[in-house]
């Protein structure tokens, strides 16, 4: 074949620095508006964005020349510095060490959609380290809880 051809759909969560509550609602469409920008640089795309005052999920397609690693690094890194510009409520704005990723199928992007639309209502009953949990135990991911919340 003459070509690469690929699909890598990732659902990404990651939370601010101590899950503190500092992803406002007036603040909350730039924040995305930014992360999709910041993709679209990396030949990756955001297709669905969504969370609380203390988290995100990030629906992202992410570019077959960009490791996981660097895209999530460049989104953080460019976020975190981007938001402390836009009020002094923001200066000691930060994103927590590390990130949970799961690969998804073209089957499940319509649902993981709704999932991350329904991220307020949701968490009206259920914490971020209930929801992580959660995500980790369904996709197998190992974890040791002695670090999970550093």
């Amino acid at each position: 074949m003459a070509q690469t051809l690929v699909s890598l759909m990732v659902h990404v969560v990651f939370s601010t620095k101590n899950r503190q509550p500092m992803i406002t609602p007036e603040i909350e469409p730039e924040l995305y508006a930014y992360l999709d920008g910041t993709a679209k640089n990396l030949e990756s795309r955001c297709l669905a964005a969504g969370g609380t005052e203390n988290h995100l999920h990030l629906l992202l397609s992410q570019s077959k020349t960009v490791a996981l690693s660097h895209l999530m690094e460049e989104l953080k890194k460019g976020s975190s510095k981007w938001i402390k510009t836009k009020a002094t409520i923001f200066r000691n704005f930060g994103w927590q060490d590390g990130y949970g990723a799961f690969t998804i199928g073209e089957s499940q992007v319509e649902a993981l959609k709704l999932y991350i639309a329904g991220q307020k209502e949701r968490h009206k009953k259920l914490t971020f380290e209930q929801e992580l949990v959660t995500l980790l135990n369904k996709y197998h991911v190992s974890y040791d809880e002695r670090y999970l919340w550093i």
